[in-house]
């Protein structure tokens, strides 16, 4: 969720925190701005491995009219087909900072795993339609590029993968898909954009109710009924483990999973650990996937 390599977590945590203690000091007005350009940041680049992992990978555009704006949207994304066109579709939502092509490399294990994956960028981000994002517009992508999906692949089982502020944006749109949706996957996310502000620096500041931008996933998760799988990376210091583990436990879903990747950051947590991703699947959603981009067979 930063551009700084050296030391991500640093910047964003920072970042955010100035930006949230100056709300005593600011009219609600430039407050509301200031915090959806912090917690999203948005950027129409990418960092090289990402940019490299996007090559080969088919460009999408998604039209609709947004309620939010009420003007026309487009949003670009990057799609990544199995050979078997059975296969389980994934609609993956990534996180700050980067454009959908950052999230390239983990498109790409998500494949190897046996879906076809849709990856989008949200307004103001890539190649999608210039705006500043917010909460409401993220969510309205969101939920059109399900829409594309359903349109697109009407047979297919469908997935959503959230990654950090993206898990926010999955429970929201899992919260509402009902039995459209085959199973909830969330990497590295949080239970609420305050909850994050609480552990940071300037946390102890009472900011709560000046933030707008909520991202209340602990409220919405208990609505999720179908599979839900919570991951986290136990050396995370962006986002705490326990903002994972608080989520995973407002989980009311039948099956659901709670996995900590030892030794998992922020970033590698996903490719850290592919082994229990691949046994995760198979447990909570009757998945199996060949390596390498073969096709996920049903198990149940």
């Amino acid at each position: 969720m930063t551009k700084d390599r050296k030391s991500p977590a640093a910047l964003w945590r920072a970042g955010l925190g100035a930006v949230l203690a100056t709300a005593a000091l600011l009219g609600c007005g430039s407050f509301e701005e200031q915090q959806r350009k912090w917690i999203f940041q948005p950027s129409k680049e990418t960092w090289r491995a990402g940019a490299s992992a996007a090559e080969g990978m088919e460009d999408v555009w998604i039209d609709f009219h947004s309620a939010a704006s009420g003007t026309p949207a487009r949003l670009h994304g990057l799609w990544l087909a199995q050979q078997n066109a059975d296969a389980p579709v994934l609609l993956y939502l990534h996180g700050a900072r980067w454009d959908v092509r950052g999230s390239a490399p983990r498109m790409r294990r998500m494949h190897e795993l046996g879906f076809s994956v849709l990856g989008i960028d949200y307004r103001g981000f890539g190649r999608s339609t210039e705006a500043l994002p917010s909460e409401l517009m993220a969510y309205e992508d969101a939920r059109a590029a399900w829409d594309w999906l359903a349109q697109k692949h009407p047979t297919a089982g469908r997935y959503i993968f959230g990654h950090s502020l993206g898990g926010a944006i999955a429970v929201q749109l899992a919260s509402e898909a009902g039995n459209e949706l085959q199973g909830l996957m969330l990497e590295g996310t949080f239970t609420s954009i305050p909850a994050v502000f609480d552990t940071m620096k300037w946390g102890w500041l009472p900011l709560g109710p000046f933030i707008t931008q909520r991202f209340d996933s602990a409220s919405r998760i208990a609505k999720v009924k179908a599979p839900v799988l919570v991951v986290h990376g136990s050396a995370d210091r962006l986002i705490r483990p326990e903002l994972g583990q608080q989520l995973f436990e407002q989980v009311k879903a039948e099956k659901k999973k709670w996995l900590l990747i030892e030794g998992g950051s922020h970033h590698n947590t996903n490719a850290l650990g592919q082994a229990q991703y691949r046994q995760a699947l198979a447990e909570l959603f009757g998945l199996g996937a060949k390596a390498r981009g073969g096709a996920a067979a049903a198990l149940h």
